[in-house]
C-alpha cells in the first residue's frame, strides 16, 4: 500500500492511541467458490478523538466495511476492534448514522434523541441532561417537541447525529450522512459536523463518494479501490481539528482535492 503524507513542516503527524483498528478484513458475497469479493484485506486505524473519512466510487465496499465496524455485518476474514476489544455485534461503544434519517415519525425530536438512552437503562435526570445538552449543541432547543415530519432535511440528520451521539458511543459511524441532500444544506451540516467534532472530541469514521467533502472535514482520508476494495491510499491532511470554510482556498487543499480526484479518476 502507497502513502500519501501532507503535514506541516513535511514532518509525520502525531500518532495517537488507537481507537479503532482494522485488521485484515475481508468480505465475500455468495458461496465459496462462486461468491464475490467485495473487501480484500483491509487494514486501518484511528485514534482517538480522529474524523477519518472513507473516500472511493460507489460500489468499492466503503458502505460494507462501515457495517463490518459497525457491527451489522459479520467479516469473512479479520477483525475489527474498538479499545482493544473484538467487535462481535453492534454495540453501544459504536453509534452509526446513515444517509436516510431513520428517525421514529411518531416520536419528538427529544424523544427520537432519547430512545437510546432508555434502552440503555439511563436515569430519567441522567436522560434530560444529556438530552438538554445535544439539543443545545446542535441548535434543535426551539424544535424539540416538534416530529420529524416538520423538520426540513437537514434538521432531521442533525436529529440523527444527535440520536447516535447520545449514549457517548467510542466511535460515530457515518454513510454518506450529506448524500440526498441539497448543496446549500449539504455545506451548511459540513461546517455544523466539523463544529459538533471540535466541541465533543468525538471519533468519527464516515463514509463519502465526495472528494471536497473528504478533505474538508478529515485529518486522514483512507482511499479505497474498486472492488474488491481495498486501502489504494492512505493521505493525511494538512489542517487541524480547527478549520473553517477559509481553508478551501488553501492552496493545499486545492493540490489533494486535485490529487484526489486524479486517483479516483
Amino acid at each position: 500500500m502507497t502513502t500519501i503524507e501532507h503535514s506541516p513542516a513535511g514532518t509525520r503527524p502525531t500518532v495517537v492511541a488507537p481507537k479503532l483498528e482494522v485488521r485484515g478484513v475481508s468480505k465475500t458475497y455468495g458461496k465459496r467458490g462462486k461468491g464475490t469479493l467485495a473487501l480484500d484485506g483491509v487494514d486501518l486505524t484511528v485514534g482517538d478523538g480522529e474524523l477519518v473519512c472513507l473516500l472511493g466510487a460507489s460500489g468499492c465496499g466503503k458502505s460494507t466495511l462501515l457495517s463490518i465496524i459497525g457491527g451489522l455485518e459479520l467479516a469473512t476474514a479479520g477483525e475489527v476492534r474498538v479499545d482493544g476489544d473484538l467487535v462481535v455485534g453492534p454495540g453501544a461503544d459504536r453509534g452509526m448514522v446513515f444517509q436516510g434519517y431513520s428517525l421514529y415519525p411518531w416520536l419528538s425530536v427529544r424523544a427520537n434523541i432519547e430512545f437510546g438512552l432508555k434502552v440503555a437503562g439511563w436515569d430519567a435526570a441522567r436522560r434530560t441532561e444529556r438530552v438538554d445538552e445535544l439539543l443545545g449543541i446542535m441548535s434543535l432547543r426551539d424544535f424539540a417537541d416538534a416530529l420529524p415530519r416538520e423538520l426540513s432535511g437537514g434538521m432531521r440528520q442533525r436529529v440523527a447525529i444527535a440520536r447516535a451521539l447520545a449514549p457517548e458511543p467510542d466511535v460515530l459511524l457515518l454513510d454518506e450522512p450529506f448524500g440526498a441532500l441539497d448543496a446549500h444544506t449539504k455545506h451548511h451540516l459540513q461546517d455544523f459536523l466539523l463544529r459538533v467534532w471540535q466541541r465533543t472530541g468525538a471519533t468519527i469514521v464516515m463514509v463519502t463518494h465526495d472528494v471536497e467533502e473528504a478533505v474538508y472535514l478529515s485529518r486522514r482520508i483512507y482511499v479505497m479501490s474498486s472492488r474488491p476494495g481495498r486501502i489504494a491510499e492512505t493521505i493525511e491532511v494538512p489542517f487541524d481539528r480547527n478549520r473553517g470554510p477559509m481553508v478551501k482556498r488553501d492552496p493545499r487543499f486545492l493540490d489533494l482535492r486535485d490529487q484526489l480526484s486524479d486517483l479516483l479518476g
